[in-house]
């Protein structure tokens, strides 16, 4: 079944994809928008990101500042999760098959189950790593 691509969906798709390496608030999206001559409402911006999320288009980080999105540039799996830069803030999306037995273990021993799309780890990025 084909999906329908609105304009207003393409118009939020194409300003994340633009800033594919930062995640961006849903507020940043609309006055990126505006900026460009297109005028979209928050809450239309918000339906649009949980469409894109639920495809799979769009990662959701949730930060104790709100609710940011991000392009993601490799159609994550559904169990891709996210790891976030203490330095410098960066966020890398990782597809590991190596995290697989860790979330099986969790569920079985700890009776913990783990929702991948909306983990994130904190650590050191490799460029963070390097010039330390």
């Amino acid at each position: 079944m084909a999906t329908y691509t609105t304009k207003q969906q393409k118009a939020v798709l194409d300003c994340l994809s633009d800033r594919a390496d930062s995640p961006v608030s849903a507020a940043a999206i609309v006055d990126a928008l505006r900026e460009q001559g297109e005028h979209i409402g928050i809450a239309t911006v918000y339906r649009q990101l949980e469409k894109l999320e639920r495809q799979g288009s769009v990662h959701k980080v949730t930060t104790d500042e709100g609710a940011y999105y991000q392009f993601c540039t490799h159609g994550c799996a559904s169990d891709c999760c996210l790891f976030k830069c203490e330095r410098c803030g960066r966020i890398v999306h990782l597809d590991c098959h190596q995290l697989a037995p860790l979330y099986e273990h969790l569920e079985h021993e700890h009776g913990f189950s783990i929702n991948p799309r909306k983990t994130m780890f904190y650590g050191l990025c490799r460029e963070c790593q390097e010039g330390a």
